[in-house]
C-alpha cells in the first residue's frame, strides 16, 4: 500500500509543493534563453552561428581597438594574480605556470605594441595567438558565463541529468547532466564546457573521476572552430560527413579511455570530500526529472546574484587562460616551427598510421602529434595531403581534445586534480584510438 502511494505521488508532479508558478516561470524563461543563447543557430549577415558567437564577433568587429587593450588587460590581472593570492609557489605546477603567465604578459605587450623579434610577429605565430585565440577566448569565457547563470541554473542540468542517467553512465560513467557539458563544448565551447564542468564539480555533483572524464573526453572545440579547421583541409564539400564522424568518434573513444588508465583509477570521492548526490528516484523517470527541476528553481538564488557569481568565476578562469595561452601556446608553435621535437613525438603514431595504410604515414602521424601544441596545428601541416589523410587528421585534431596552447591551462586554471602527466597519456591514448577508428571510416565514407 505505502509502495503504491509513492508511486501514485510520483505520477502527479503537481502535487511537489515547489511547482509554483513562479518556478515553473523560472525554469521555462531561463532555461529558454540559455538555450537559445548556447545551441540555437542564427543566420546573421549571412554567417551562421550561435547567439553567443555572435556577440562576441560583433564585438570584434566593431570595438577591435578597445577589444585588444581589455585582453591585454586580462593578461596583465591574471599574471599579476597568482602572486596577488600567495598561491603561485603551492606547488611546482602553479610556480611554472605562474612564470609562464609573466612571460605571457610580456609576450602580449610586445604583440600588441608592435616591438620584439621578427619571427614572433609571423602570422601563425603571436598574431595568430592573440587574434584568432586570447581575443575571441577572452570575450567568450566572461560574456558566456552570463548566459551560463540561465543555463544551469535554474533546473535545465538537473532535469536532462535524470533523463539521460539511463544512456551516460553504463557508457561513459558519468551522470546523465554531464550531457549539458557536451553539447556545450560542441556547439559553444570547450572553454565553456569546462566552466560547467569546474561549476558543478564544486558544487559536489561529479566526483573527481567523473570531473576529469568530462573535461578530457567532451571538452572538445566548438563546432564553429571546426569549420575553420574543415576549410584548411578542403573538406567544406563533405562538412555533414566531417562534422558527424568528428562527432561519433570523439565519444567513441570516450567510452574506450575511460576503461583504461588513468582515468579507470582516478578518486571517486567528491570535492572537499562532499556527500555524494543522490539520484535515485521512484516511478515514472519524466516525473522524477520535473521534481528535480522545480526543487533546484526553488532554491536558486536571485538571478542577479547568480549572474553575479557566474560572472565572477568566469572572469577570473578568464585571467587564467590567457597569459597562458600567450606563453605555453607560444612554446608549443615554437617547437613545432623551429625544432625536430614534433618529428621524434611522430614516431609514436608511425605504426599506427602505417597500420591503417594512410598515404604518407610519415606525414600523418607528424601533424598527429604536433596537435598537443596547438589543435590548429594538424590542420595546417595536412593541408596538402591526400584525402583520406585530411580527414582523418582533421578528426583527430578535434578528438584528441587536449592541447597545451588553451585547453590545459583551462583544465589547470579549475579545481579538477589533473596533472599534466595524466593530461599528456590520455592525449596519446585518444590520439591513437582516433586514429585507429576514424581510417577504416574513412576509407568507407570517401
Amino acid at each position: 500500500m505505502e509502495k503504491e502511494t509513492i508511486l501514485s505521488q510520483s505520477r502527479q508532479p503537481e502535487l511537489n509543493p515547489n511547482a509554483t508558478s513562479k518556478n515553473k516561470a523560472k525554469f521555462f524563461l531561463f532555461s529558454t534563453i540559455g538555450i537559445f543563447m548556447f545551441f540555437i543557430p542564427v543566420t546573421v549577415n549571412g554567417k551562421s552561428s550561435i547567439m553567443l558567437d555572435h556577440i562576441v564577433t560583433a564585438i570584434q568587429t566593431y570595438l577591435p581597438a578597445a577589444v585588444t587593450y581589455y585582453a591585454l588587460l586580462v593578461i596583465l590581472l591574471g599574471a599579476i594574480y597568482p602572486f596577488y593570492t600567495k598561491t603561485w609557489n603551492k606547488n611546482k605546477v602553479n610556480t611554472v605556470f605562474s612564470i609562464f603567465k609573466v612571460i605571457g604578459l610580456f609576450t602580449a605587450i610586445m604583440i600588441v605594441f608592435g616591438f620584439g623579434p621578427a619571427w614572433l610577429f609571423d602570422p601563425s605565430m603571436g598574431p595568430f595567438l592573440f587574434e584568432k585565440l586570447v581575443v575571441s577566448v577572452g570575450l567568450l569565457v566572461p560574456i558566456g558565463s552570463v548566459f551560463l547563470a540561465l543555463l544551469v541554473g535554474y533546473g535545465l542540468l538537473e532535469f536532462f541529468g535524470v533523463i539521460m542517467q539511463p544512456i551516460m553512465k553504463p557508457i561513459w560513467k558519468t551522470p546523465g547532466k554531464s550531457a549539458i557539458d557536451a553539447v556545450a563544448s560542441f556547439v559553444g565551447s570547450y572553454s565553456i564546457g569546462l566552466l560547467i564542468t569546474n561549476r558543478v564539480f564544486k558544487e559536489g555533483k561529479y566526483s573527481i573521476k567523473e570531473a576529469a572524464i568530462i573535461a578530457t573526453g567532451f571538452s572538445t572545440v566548438s563546432a564553429t572552430f571546426m569549420i575553420v579547421v574543415a576549410k584548411t583541409l578542403g573538406l567544406m564539400d563533405i562538412w555533414n560527413t566531417y562534422f558527424w564522424t568528428t562527432f561519433a568518434v570523439t565519444f567513441i573513444v570516450t567510452a574506450i579511455t575511460v576503461r583504461i588508465w588513468p582515468l579507470k583509477s582516478m578518486s571517486e570521492e567528491y570535492y572537499n570530500n562532499q556527500d555524494p548526490p543522490v539520484e535515485t528516484f521512484t516511478g515514472n523517470r519524466l516525473h522524477a526529472a520535473w521534481k528535480e527541476a522545480m526543487d533546484t528553481a526553488a532554491e536558486s538564488p536571485a538571478l542577479w546574484k547568480n549572474i553575479k557569481d557566474n560572472l565572477k568565476d568566469g572572469f577570473v578562469m578568464t585571467m587564467s587562460i590567457l597569459p597562458s595561452i600567450m606563453s605555453v601556446g607560444l612554446f608549443g608553435l615554437i617547437l613545432a616551427e623551429f625544432t625536430p621535437v614534433f618529428d621524434w613525438l611522430g614516431y609514436i603514431f608511425y605504426p599506427f598510421t602505417a597500420l591503417v595504410q594512410l598515404p604518407d604515414p610519415l606525414l600523418a602521424a607528424k601533424a598527429s602529434a604536433v596537435g598537443i601544441a596547438e589543435m590548429f596545428l594538424p590542420a595546417l601541416l595536412a593541408a596538402e595531403a591526400a584525402l583520406v589523410t585530411k580527414f582523418v587528421i582533421g578528426v583527430v585534431s578535434v578528438s584528441a581534445i587536449i592541447f597545451f596552447s588553451a585547453l590545459v591551462p583551462c583544465i589547470l586554471s579549475t579545481e579538477i586534480p589533473l596533472s599534466i602527466p595524466q593530461l599528456l597519456v590520455i592525449w596519446a591514448e585518444r590520439t591513437i584510438l582516433t586514429i585507429l577508428i576514424t581510417a577504416p571510416l574513412a576509407y568507407l565514407l570517401l
